[in-house]
């Protein structure tokens, strides 16, 4: 059963903006802190964002100012609001979900962001 579904991602050009959206099921998004991770090619997969079941956020610096994470409890979804977006964002974004031990985390499909220059 899929827990995490991802959507929002695409191609903008350098400047733009994206919103990405997580939605979870209710249980699992219930118990977590969610995040948003990305992995460009060749690299390691990094933390971007994250938010805590009691809503405290914090970001990797790269990102401060920019980007947004934020959560919509009655839709069981978060959203990683992403501005003024450059070229070395361009990567696979990933919703988790991190439930308490011994709960698993879940992971979303990833989903592609492209900036160009």
């Amino acid at each position: 059963q899929v827990q995490l579904v991802e959507s929002g991602g695409g191609l903008v050009q350098a400047g733009g903006s994206l919103r990405l959206s997580c939605a979870a099921s209710r249980t699992v998004f219930s118990m977590s802190d969610m995040g948003w991770y990305r992995q460009a090619p060749g690299n390691q997969r990094e933390l971007v964002a994250w938010i805590t079941r009691g809503g405290n956020t914090n970001y990797v610096d790269s990102v401060k100012g920019r980007f947004t994470i934020s959560k919509d409890n009655a839709k069981n979804t978060v959203y990683l609001q992403m501005n003024n977006l450059k070229p070395e964002d361009t990567a696979v974004y990933y919703c988790n979900a991190d439930q308490p031990s011994p709960l698993p985390d879940y992971w979303g499909q990833g989903i592609q962001v492209t900036v160009s220059s």
